[in-house]
């Protein structure tokens, strides 16, 4: 044995130093390639992500999504198609009542017992400030009332081919409202036929009257007010059994695409998902010619 030795160690020292050369290579081949189109996939830190193709449903970008969710205030773009599709007059007064703060318990709302606004006002801050006591009275003053509402929700969902989706309230309070990431680009692609949904939802503020007291109201999703953002539908959503949740139907240099965020954790983690996505898509030349 002894006598080998010396060969053993030169074998080692021979393979060592072929290593030495063959490692920068081989580390050079393992990363991205700007000329190959090669690159890395965004680090998207919500639990289910979908970027699709507005024009050709083709995917873009997909992470778990398959999965059904809890959908939270994402639900109030299926509230806003209900609503038109009932062609009930926009103009309307609808008067705030016990019922609907029952049915929005557990969430803030400034539109006390007694507040009257119309119908399409009601609408706007359901879509731009998801607003949920405006969501509620826009069920229970559907004709039938809400169960009716309902059915004309889950009815509509069926029409679009929403399969793997369900809905419980007009709010999204209850985690009963589900669906699956692919689910909700049809439902975003629905609302976004629908000049009034693609105005009210993309807002920066309004200002309503609830008696002698002026509310202003505040879109929730910051990406509404910055020049560089082209936003034709967004809605965001929360709910501690849903997390952070944002649905657009945006423009990215050029790209028509549908982006869904759902189970994102942390107030400012979707929004930084949504940017994640741009920055990938633009610099993996994905965009449009």
């Amino acid at each position: 044995m002894t006598r080998t030795l010396p060969a053993a160690r030169a074998l080692t020292a021979l393979l060592s130093l072929l290593l030495l050369f063959m490692l920068p290579a081989a580390v050079h081949a393992a990363q991205p390639s700007a000329r190959s189109g090669t690159i890395a996939r965004p680090d998207v830190r919500s639990a289910t992500a979908l970027v699709v193709d507005a024009n050709d449903s083709s995917v873009i970008f997909a992470q778990r999504d398959d999965a059904v969710r809890p959908i939270a205030s994402i639900t109030k773009l299926m509230t806003a198609l209900v609503v038109l599709d009932g062609e009930q007059p926009l103009d309307e007064i609808i008067t705030i009542t016990n019922a609907d703060r029952n049915g929005a318990r557990g969430s803030a709302s400034r539109l006390g017992v007694g507040t009257r606004l119309s119908r399409g006002e009601l609408l706007q801050l359901a879509l731009m400030s998801s607003e949920n006591r405006a969501a509620q009275a826009l069920g229970r003053s559907y004709p039938g009332g809400l169960p009716a509402f309902l059915r004309a929700m889950n009815d509509k969902a069926a029409e679009l081919g929403m399969t793997r989706s369900r809905f419980a309230d007009p709010t999204g309070l209850s985690s009963g409202n589900v669906a699956s990431a692919r689910d909700l680009v049809k439902l975003v692609q629905a609302a976004s036929a629908h000049p009034l949904i693609r105005s009210y939802s993309t807002g920066e503020r309004h200002t309503v009257k609830a008696g002698k007291q002026a509310l202003e109201y505040r879109n929730t999703n910051a990406l509404v007010t910055k020049p560089d953002w082209s936003i034709a539908v967004q809605k965001t959503g929360y709910t501690q059994a849903a997390g952070q949740c944002l649905v657009m139907h945006t423009r990215i240099d050029g790209r028509s695409v549908v982006i869904v965020l759902l189970n994102s954790f942390g107030k400012y983690t979707r929004i930084a998902d949504a940017r994640r996505i741009r920055k990938w898509m633009e610099s993996a030349g994905r965009t449009a010619s």
